[in-house]
């Protein structure tokens, strides 16, 4: 197992357009020292080894001994692997969603953190989201969710469909507001402009009477991350990509008139989610307390994707 130093080692595998990112919070942290990084593309990696003064290495096994945590920033196809070699090494992960590309190495990587007595963290980003923490203690047994999330074609995240892509972000979302998991799942989607999905739409039901509507695409003109929450006397409207917001909160009990109905509208200041995400990654491993995104909420939501998934090939 890694001996963890005062300062936590840290290392990026995978540094493309969003590890690169991960390497410079590192860089910047007083809590930890980032040891390295590491790219199939070794070319790439120098460039930020250089940019950042550490050091770059052609593989990931160079890491083992030195590092105490690292952050794997790779295809999905390649999570397991890498996340699995650096587990059995006694290091603690935190690896991208999705969590991995199929349930039974999702659940395996679970088992394996819970025997070597590791963090490992799924980086479900918009549990960071500021309008995500600013409303989530408001929102109690809401009745009805409608969460749209769609884009332009990608140039990356292609490897995998839409709902892993992009609807497992508010997958993810609905399972930490709900703390249930849906009684009945139904999902309809289409290939557009791969051979995957690109468009796809599921309808959640829960324990709790709750219905949920998720609308994932990667054939849009526009970005759009938008959530609707209804429940007895509260509208929230959410909008994670601009941080708009807007609050209607009324006594239920007692009659309204349409002057009741004004909804409070609300522009909340962007926030460095992924600094925030790499900052609590590291806070657990210190404390030796639970992520917020933890290795079972990664993989309960690997699983509702994979009975959209499901629902659709059929």
């Amino acid at each position: 197992m890694c001996i963890m130093s005062s300062v936590l080692r840290t290392a990026v595998i995978g540094v493309g357009y969003l590890g690169r990112f991960h390497a410079q919070k590192y860089a910047h942290l007083d809590q930890c020292e980032l040891v390295g990084v590491v790219d199939s593309d070794f070319k790439k990696a120098e460039a930020v080894g250089e940019d950042l003064s550490i050091t770059a290495y052609p593989t990931h096994e160079e890491l083992f001994g030195k590092v105490d945590a690292v952050s794997i920033v790779v295809p999905t196809i390649h999570h397991y692997q890498l996340a699995k070699s650096f587990i059995e090494q006694g290091v603690h992960v935190l690896v991208e969603k999705p969590f991995t590309a199929s349930l039974e190495q999702a659940r395996e990587l679970v088992e394996l953190s819970r025997q070597r007595q590791v963090c490992l963290q799924v980086g479900h980003l918009e549990r960071f989201n500021v309008v995500f923490s600013e409303f989530q203690s408001l929102i109690d047994r809401p009745q009805f969710i409608d969460s749209t999330r769609i884009s332009p074609f990608p140039k990356r995240g292609t490897d995998v469909d839409v709902i892993l892509d992009l609807m497992i972000h508010d997958i993810d979302l609905v399972l930490a507001l709900l703390g249930e998991y849906p009684e009945t799942i139904e999902g309809i989607g289409t290939p557009v402009l791969t051979t995957k999905v690109d468009l796809a739409n599921a309808r959640l039901k829960f324990p709790s009477g709750c219905v949920v509507n998720l609308t994932a695409s990667r054939v849009s003109d526009k970005a759009e991350r938008k959530m609707r929450i209804f429940q007895s006397g509260l509208y929230l409207s959410l909008d994670y990509g601009t941080g708009h917001a807007r609050k209607l909160k009324v006594d239920p009990t007692v009659s309204v008139s349409s002057d009741d109905l004004k909804p409070t509208t609300l522009q909340l200041g962007k926030n460095d989610a992924l600094l925030e995400e790499i900052q609590s990654f590291l806070k657990t491993i210190s404390h030796q307390s639970s992520p917020r995104v933890t290795a079972e909420d990664g993989l309960q939501a690997m699983e509702v994707a994979w009975q959209i998934k499901e629902q659709i090939q059929q």
